[in-house]
C-alpha cells in the first residue's frame, strides 16, 4: 500500500511550494532583454506555477525539471485545465544533472531551488548547458543586512549554513562566469499569500499525526513561519538576473 510521504502530506494539492507569485515571476521576466527564447528550462519548478507564467508569456515550450514526481504529476493536471499542456514538457530529474540532458538553452529560469546542490555549484553546473549570452535567473534566499537578530541567526544557521549575503552572491556570481544585469527581491507578501497563510493551519492540523516524521516536518515548518515574523527583513529571496558571458 503506496504511503503518503511527509511532505505529500504537508504540501499536497498546493499551487506555491515556496514564496513568490505570479506577480512577481512576471515582473522580474519583464526585466529581461527582449529577444526570443527558444529552449527554457525551469530548474526545480515544483509545482510549475512559475513555468505557466513563463509558457503563457512567452508562447514557448518549458522543459520543467524536477525530482518529486508526484508534484510533476499535479502540474501536468492545472497546465491540462489552462490548456497550455503542449506548452509544457516534464522531466523527472535532478537539477544537477541539466547540463547532462539540455545544450544550447536560451532561459534558465530557477526559483528557490538552487539552494538544493548549492548556489556556487548550481551556478557552475547550469554553465554548461546554456548558451553564449544566454540568460539565467535565479532567486536565493539571502541576508538582505547585518542587522539580524540572534535567533533569526541561529535558526539559519542549522538549516540553511551556507546561506550568503546579496554582495557575496553577486561575487559568486561573477566568479561562475556571468555578467549580472539585475536583481529584484521578494516583497514579504509573496512569502505569506498563499503560501505561509496556506501552510501554517496545515502544518497546525499535522502536530499530532501518528507518524514522527510528519510531526517533525510540521513543528519545523511552524518554526520557520515563526522566524519570519521577526526577521526584521534582514533575509529575503532574491532574484539574480545573468548573463552567460
Amino acid at each position: 500500500m503506496h504511503e503518503t510521504s511527509p511532505i505529500e502530506l504537508l504540501f499536497g494539492g498546493m499551487e506555491k511550494l515556496g514564496p513568490g507569485s505570479n506577480a512577481d515571476t512576471l515582473k522580474v521576466l519583464n526585466m529581461l532583454p527582449k529577444r526570443p527564447y527558444e529552449v527554457i528550462v525551469d530548474a526545480g519548478c515544483g509545482a510549475g506555477r512559475q513555468s505557466l507564467v513563463l509558457a503563457q508569456q512567452l508562447q514557448t515550450r518549458v522543459h520543467a525539471v524536477d525530482s518529486h514526481e508526484p508534484f510533476l504529476t499535479d502540474f501536468l493536471q492545472r497546465a491540462k485545465a489552462a490548456g497550455m499542456e503542449n506548452l509544457i514538457q516534464t522531466h523527472c530529474m535532478d537539477i544537477a544533472d541539466i547540463s547532462n540532458c539540455f545544450r544550447e538553452v536560451d532561459l534558465l529560469w530557477s526559483e528557490g531551488a538552487a539552494y538544493n546542490i548549492g548556489f556556487p555549484h548550481a551556478l557552475r553546473t547550469w554553465y554548461r548547458a546554456v548558451k553564449t549570452e544566454g540568460i539565467v535567473v535565479v532567486s536565493e534566499l539571502s541576508w538582505l543586512h547585518g542587522q539580524v537578530p540572534a535567533q533569526v541567526r541561529e535558526f539559519f544557521r542549522s538549516c540553511y549554513a551556507d546561506m550568503r549575503s546579496t554582495n557575496e552572491n553577486c561575487s559568486i556570481i561573477q566568479d561562475a562566469g556571468y555578467d549580472l544585469l539585475d536583481m529584484y527581491t521578494l516583497p514579504n507578501s509573496a512569502w505569506i499569500a498563499d503560501y505561509y497563510d496556506v501552510l501554517e493551519p496545515r502544518a497546525k492540523a499535522l502536530l499530532n499525526h501518528a507518524d514522527e516524521s510528519v510531526r517533525v516536518l510540521a513543528a519545523e515548518t511552524l518554526e520557520e513561519i515563526r522566524i519570519f515574523g521577526c526577521a526584521e527583513g534582514s533575509y529575503g529571496y532574491v532574484f539574480f538576473i545573468m548573463q552567460k558571458v
